[in-house]
């Protein structure tokens, strides 16, 4: 079976290019590192790369060009203008597409999230604004997996199952304009669009903090109509190993005081989101 290539794009300001990297590769996947500018020819032809060479496209977290103007909005500017069509023949070939915190914002501005029609992606149907606190909010989330099987990011979580993600982000308030709200929550509800929605720690939608943000219908993450594109707030790269997390070191004195066995798993709840792109990659590949 060949080795999945993954595309994790930057530009000035991304900031997580690095741990989402990290991440794949753990995993057994071949990741890159590009410049956007790598893709759109603006290097010497040694540098340049091409989309349609790899399996998957990643844009990090981060605040892509400064967040000036909106957070994500140049970026996706810079992304449709250039690389519009490669984009689009991309994801119809059945390529997923993920973005995290900032990437989830570009997707957002491009489009291709909702992308209730397809036709219609120059019309940004729904926005990630300032959240509800007026405040960066930097703190561990839990978010319920709503997905009845569609997303390929999570085809590997079971319904229901709560996971534990740090967010970090200042525009991350999903937002439905007033008008429209009520028919787009039922279009992702009918389309199995709603893949994470921020919970408690009793697994019930709860306000500020459990939503940090302030989300309409405690939104965490969608994905697209096709389920081969997903954008998220919370940052499954920050949650791939369990010392990550923010009790990590009180449940381990707890353990060790209880005399129970120290060793624990390892890994942490993002780990998930990643191993499940990669088995339906691999899946995809062995079929083709």
């Amino acid at each position: 079976m060949k080795t999945l290539k993954i595309c994790i794009l930057r530009i000035e300001g991304t900031n997580c290019e690095l741990e989402t990297s990290f991440a794949f590769k753990r995993l057994g996947a071949s990741t890159e590192i590009v410049h956007l500018k790598q893709l759109i020819g603006a290097v010497k032809e040694r540098e340049r790369r091409n989309l349609k060479d790899y399996d998957l496209l990643v844009i990090p977290g981060g605040f892509s060009s400064g967040d000036y103007i909106r957070a994500g909005a140049i970026l996706a500017a810079r992304i449709k203008g250039a690389l519009g069509e490669e984009i689009e023949d991309f994801i119809e070939n059945g390529n997923p597409a993920l973005g995290i915190c900032n990437g989830f914002q570009v997707l957002v501005e491009m489009g291709l999230l909702p992308g209730f029609a397809r036709e219609k992606t120059e019309m940004q149907q729904v926005a990630l604004t300032t959240n509800d606190s007026a405040r960066f909010e930097c703190r561990p989330t839990l978010i319920k997996h709503e997905s009845r099987g569609k997303c390929v990011f999570t085809r590997g979580i079971e319904r229901g199952s709560i996971l534990k993600m740090p967010c970090a982000h200042a525009e991350g308030k999903f937002f439905i304009d007033e008008k429209k709200r009520e028919a787009y929550i039922q279009l992702l509800e009918e389309n199995d669009q709603i893949v994470f929605r921020y919970v408690d720690h009793e697994g019930k939608y709860a306000s500020y903090p459990w939503n940090p943000n302030g989300s309409i219908y405690n939104i965490a993450g969608i994905c697209s109509p096709e389920g081969n594109i997903l954008g998220l707030m919370p940052h499954p790269e920050r949650a791939f190993y369990a010392f990550t997390d923010s009790k990590w070191s009180r449940t381990a004195r707890e353990r060790r005081k209880g005399k129970e066995e120290e060793k624990e798993d390892a890994y942490g709840d993002g780990k998930r989101i990643f191993e499940s792109v990669l088995g339906y990659l691999r899946d995809r590949s062995s079929l083709s």
